[in-house]
């Protein structure tokens, strides 16, 4: 099996894949492949955990279904495009090097590789979209790659030593790293801080992967830009008026 990363900003993960090579990911994440790779989609990933495990999956924030991509008999490509702008980050898994992602941040990986809840935590209404936390466990044997939103800065942090992160700058970390959720001290700190409530503390050792862009935030700048229901309204009231206008003289 090769790889390859195509882009910057927005980048594409390309494989070849051998004769009875296979890829995994999740269903609808497909961007393009070759007339020889054949499709296989069902719940299981990583070949355990059965329906049980797939429903572990959904609670920490990934799909049902997981798609296997594989090339039958002749090589083939297939491509995966990243959904935002940022990069595609490659992590080896294995019995000691297991990962947290953030909810949305698993792309694809090799067979044996399996996803699962890894944290969850409610937060109240109005915190990240009304879902809580979450956190995706990323165990098995093999290969992973995850999405991660904007630049990726990477601490390597010392045992005992603690870094407090805004929750949607979470992109991943090491399972030798301690995660909790923390209140940001001070009424006034949470009230008019501008930061929210909560901050993720994460203590080492263990490599720590920041995202600069989350998704909910690039969403709440997006938003200012969309028209509201009453904009639409009078929007359209105006255009239908100069429609009515020409049709009235014509």
């Amino acid at each position: 099996m090769q790889s390859r990363l195509i882009g910057t900003t927005m980048p594409v993960l390309e494989f070849v894949l051998e004769p009875n090579e296979a890829i995994i990911s999740e269903a609808g994440e497909l961007s393009w492949m070759s007339s020889s790779i054949q499709m296989r989609t069902h719940t299981q990933l990583g070949g355990g955990g059965g329906f049980f495990g797939a429903l572990r999956r959904v609670a920490g924030g990934g799909s049902l279904f997981m798609t296997e991509y594989f090339a039958a008999g002749k090589p083939g490509e297939i491509a995966f495009a990243a959904r935002a702008p940022g990069h595609i980050v490659q992590l080896e898994v294995g019995s000691d090097r297991q990962y947290f992602l953030h909810r949305h941040g698993f792309l694809c990986a090799t067979p044996q590789v399996q996803l699962g809840v890894g944290f969850q935590q409610s937060l109240g209404a109005g915190v990240f979209g009304g879902d809580g936390f979450l956190l995706q466990k990323v165990t098995g044997q093999g290969m992973a790659w995850l999405e991660l939103s904007g630049e990726v800065v990477v601490k390597d942090l010392a045992a005992g030593e603690t870094l407090r992160v805004h929750p949607g700058h979470v992109g991943a970390f090491q399972g030798s790293v301690s995660f909790q959720i923390v209140r940001i001290s001070g009424i006034s700190n949470m009230i008019f801080g501008g930061d929210g409530i909560f901050l993720a503390a994460l203590t080492g050792p263990g490599k720590v992967w920041l995202q600069t862009l989350p998704l909910a935030k690039l969403a709440h700048q997006i938003l200012q830009y969309m028209p509201s229901p009453a904009q639409e309204s009078a929007q359209g009231g105006v255009v239908g008026g100069i429609v009515g206008s020409i049709l009235r003289g014509s």
